[in-house]
């Protein structure tokens, strides 16, 4: 039947009145949905996932972000396949035309899916820049408030996605699985503790990561992070804060950490970029750490209070350490005063679910391609950091003796300066 109908308007194209109506313009709601019996169909194990899907807002007011289709395929059409083809592995509209569209099409309950012209046309319609981004924030705040506790300690990584074109020439940034410099663009990843993202910000021109932060997304997670305390709250109690970041020492900044907590009161957690000598073993004792993914290992940690950074960004943080089996110890420093010593292990030590988390995204979804066929001018100028200036400021405050961490051996110790 759907090689038949190759001979009029095209293979599978068996609902010949609504398609000749679409084409006329007579059809406003595009073609009906309609789910036939079938010996079997190819994939149609994606359809188990559907729930999933609309339980995570695929289809919420999209019409209202997106805007409208006409013709013979709607808006819930393209972004009910452009999901199954991510399930089944499908990484771009170029790698549909291996599958048949008539098989494909019974799971959407149509004829046929639409070709790859059409899809990237349709696709191209609902691209608009400002209402994509409109519907990802509804997404990120709903996903917020439906999991009030993933949103209170935030992953932020970036992955650099590679252009290998000739176009234009992109910034060149450092690629660490390349272990190479390489034109590209920038993505910064805000996850939960178990490596599911809540929203992405894409940087042509890279700034940073602590840049980033500050003008990106930090004011949108003081809008969208739900339970926050109030400012009553935080002013009768000095050591609680809004919510918590961690990133890796991209991210170590004493001056940062500091006006992010004098600011707005947000708590931050990475690695300490340099930790002075080891600690004493006695200082350490095993405790039984719960993973945000639930976990449970044993750890060998110690704490104390720490003075890190010079001068006026000089700022009292805790530093927790682990001791490993080779004797290293892995140092941390934060501003969440009241998280307990073993949530703050277990929540740096998770880290690593992130990058899991690109490792899969980027097997099984192609995340570090650029779908891109075109090139736009950048909207205004950008200042970023001189990679230079950078190497000689670290290797300054690296052997500036007034940079000595300064540290408070305490056991249980409630201050803030």
């Amino acid at each position: 039947m759907d090689a038949s109908a190759a001979e009029s308007l095209g293979t599978a194209c068996t609902r010949v009145e609504e398609r000749i109506q679409a084409a006329l313009g007579e059809q406003e709601k595009g073609a009906s949905i309609e789910f036939e019996s079938c010996l079997d169909v190819p994939k149609g194990g994606v359809l188990c996932a559907l729930p999933a899907l609309l339980s995570n807002g695929l289809l919420n007011d999209i019409e209202h972000h997106l805007g409208k289709l006409t013709g013979y395929y709607q808006t819930f059409h393209i972004l009910l396949l452009l999901a199954f083809m991510g399930l089944c592995r499908i990484k771009n509209a170029e790698q549909l035309r291996e599958h048949a569209p008539g098989e494909f099409g019974k799971l959407l309950g149509l004829d046929r899916v639409p070709e790859v012209r059409c899809l990237r046309t349709k696709v191209k319609g609902l691209s608009d820049p400002e209402s994509v981004e409109s519907w990802a924030a509804d997404l990120s705040r709903q996903w917020m408030e439906n999991e009030p506790e993933a949103a209170g300690t935030l992953y932020i990584d970036g992955h650099v996605r590679v252009y290998h074109g000739h176009l234009t020439k992109l910034p060149k940034r450092h690629v660490s699985r390349e272990k190479l410099c390489l034109r590209g663009i920038t993505d910064y990843w805000v996850n939960d503790g178990t490596g599911r993202p809540f929203f992405v910000v894409e940087k042509t021109v890279d700034p940073g990561l602590l840049k980033t932060l500050e003008e990106d997304i930090v004011p949108r997670l003081l809008k969208d992070i739900p339970n926050q305390p109030s400012a009553q709250a935080l002013q009768q109690n000095k050591q609680a804060c809004r919510f918590i970041l961690v990133f890796d020492r991209e991210g170590y900044s004493p001056a940062f950490f500091r006006k992010m907590w004098d600011k707005h009161r947000v708590a931050c957690m990475t690695y300490h970029k340099f930790p002075t000598e080891n600690w004493p073993l006695d200082n350490f004792s095993g405790q039984e750490i719960t993973l945000p993914s639930g976990e449970k290992v044993i750890m060998k940690l110690a704490e104390r209070g720490s003075l890190v950074g010079t001068k006026k960004q000089a700022m009292w943080m805790r530093e927790v350490r682990k001791l490993t089996d080779s004797g290293h110890q892995t140092s941390i420093i934060t501003t969440a005063y009241e998280l307990e010593l073993t949530a703050v292990s277990g929540r740096m030590f998770s880290r690593w679910c992130q990058e899991n988390f690109f490792r899969y995204m980027k097997h099984h979804y192609g995340i570090d391609i650029l779908q891109e066929y075109g090139i736009e001018p950048l909207s205004d100028t950008q200042k970023v950091v001189n990679p230079d200036r950078r190497q000689q400021e670290g290797q300054r405050i690296r052997y500036n003796p007034n940079s000595i961490t300064v540290y408070l051996d305490l056991q249980r110790w409630n201050f803030i300066r």
